[in-house]
């Protein structure tokens, strides 16, 4: 057991440094009222950042993560091995995301300022509509809510806990970012959390999610992350070998 969690520290490391760094984020830089303006510019960074842990363009991330192992000339089987890792971590935070969403029915923050709009009655009463109507009455807060913020809105009206987004960027993280931090790639790896700030942040600032949401992927992520297996493989074993040979 001792040797299994071991194996996993550098990548519990890579996640602390995200959450660390989202915390100090979040506290610097406080999320404004849902219908101050937002610049284009902003307006643009967030949802580029925004849409890279989202549907369909986290595919894209995913894949060129992926690369990594295959850029930096691993033997094959190392290779694989991580991919097959990565994807059972992958299918499970989708799990977790969609069984939690539904067991904890936790408004999104853009429904109480429908509310303050005085166009639904409370946040619960948003979720009791069906597809058409919940659209009809984020069209009608176009009149007071930046576009930047509306198409999201309109996107995604599901509920809020946890973050989908976040938890994604959470497990990109602790896995390619430990293994950055195990290779000794610091500057990506260090590229990388910053990508998962943003990814955290803009979902803020968009009007998606509370705080505790975005933290509480970070920590469903590392409990999802003890029941990926580790094993070793033959192109491991006699690296590790020659290593101590080398010495």
């Amino acid at each position: 057991m001792l040797s299994f969690i071991s194996q996993k520290l550098t990548n519990y490391l890579a996640l602390a440094l995200f959450a660390l760094a989202l915390f100090i984020a979040i506290s610097i830089f406080p999320v404004p009222l849902l219908s101050d303006p937002i610049s284009d510019a902003a307006g643009l960074s967030f949802t580029l950042l925004t849409d890279t842990a989202g549907k369909p363009f986290f595919l894209i991330t995913t894949a060129l993560l992926c690369l990594l192992p295959v850029f930096f000339r691993l033997p094959k089987k190392q290779i694989i091995k991580l991919w097959i890792q990565f994807a059972i971590l992958l299918v499970l935070s989708f799990g977790a995301k969609t069984f939690l969403k539904h067991e904890t029915a936790i408004p999104r923050p853009y429904t109480y300022e429908l509310q303050r709009l005085n166009l639904i009655p409370s946040p619960q009463d948003f979720y009791q509509l069906d597809k058409v109507e919940k659209d009809n009455v984020v069209k009608k807060a176009s009149a007071y809510i930046s576009t930047w913020r509306i198409r999201h809105w309109e996107g995604e009206t599901n509920y809020s806990f946890p973050s989908g987004h976040t938890i994604f960027a959470a497990i990109c993280i602790l896995f390619w970012g430990g293994f950055l931090l195990r290779t000794r790639h610091y500057i990506l790896a260090g590229g990388l959390i910053t990508w998962a700030v943003g990814v955290g942040i803009s979902r803020l600032w968009l009007g998606m999610h509370f705080p505790s949401d975005v933290m509480g992927s970070i920590l469903s992520a590392a409990v999802l992350y003890l029941f990926i297996p580790e094993w070793k493989v033959d192109s491991e074993t006699n690296t590790a070998y020659s290593q101590k040979i080398n010495k």
